[in-house]
């Protein structure tokens, strides 16, 4: 029997149904086969104003993100290039994660992170990638060993939400499964060690 581990998933544009939120969709459908219990916090939900740590999470949405954040057991960040790094929506509710640095496991600690990064060519996607296990490394969380840099000009999402490139696919596919057994092994050791 496997454990149930919860995954969140945090990403997107504002625009519903981006590149980046398809993505991240896929990775949190192959989470939940595999078992998990998932929750997206897409790009909508991300429209948060810019974060200052003198008014800590102030909004509805901050609160949320937090709570979810707090609560899981693995993480999948996805983003789409804005000028070669982060967008401005994922990089703002990624400072907000500055709120969670006295909780019991503060920022990401103990916890996997899948990071996939989306753009209209390689190099956005790659350095977008490369920033993404940058600030989960800054944030003590543990990148998945596999992370995604999609070429959208290569690669597309069918409506029936998955990619049809398969290798990319597969890919997204893999970073679910990684995060899954990772977080397992985990709750598993935590729970040994009480």
């Amino acid at each position: 029997m496997h454990q149930i581990v919860k995954v969140v998933g945090v990403g997107g544009s504002s625009r519903a149904g981006s590149s980046a939120e398809q993505a991240l969709r896929v990775v949190l459908d192959a989470a939940q086969r595999r078992g998990a219990s998932v929750q997206l916090i897409g790009g909508p939900e991300l429209a948060m104003p810019l974060y200052d740590p003198r008014n800590g999470a102030s909004t509805p949405q901050a609160r949320q993100l937090l709570s979810a954040i707090a609560g899981a057991d693995g993480l999948v960040l996805a983003s789409p290039a804005y000028h070669g790094g982060i967008s401005g929506l994922v990089k703002n509710a990624l400072d907000y994660v500055e709120e969670l640095n006295k909780d019991i496991r503060p920022y990401f600690s103990e916890r996997p992170v899948g990071c996939v990064a989306v753009a209209d060519g390689w190099q956005g996607a790659v350095s977008t990638l490369a920033a993404l296990r940058d600030v989960t490394h800054a944030l003590r969380g543990w990148p998945t060993s596999l992370g995604a840099a999609i070429n959208t000009s290569a690669a597309r999402f069918s409506p029936a939400g998955v990619c049809e490139d398969t290798r990319v696919q597969g890919q997204l596919e893999e970073i679910a499964a990684q995060v899954v057994e990772f977080a397992r092994m985990r709750v598993a050791a935590a729970a040994a060690s009480r």
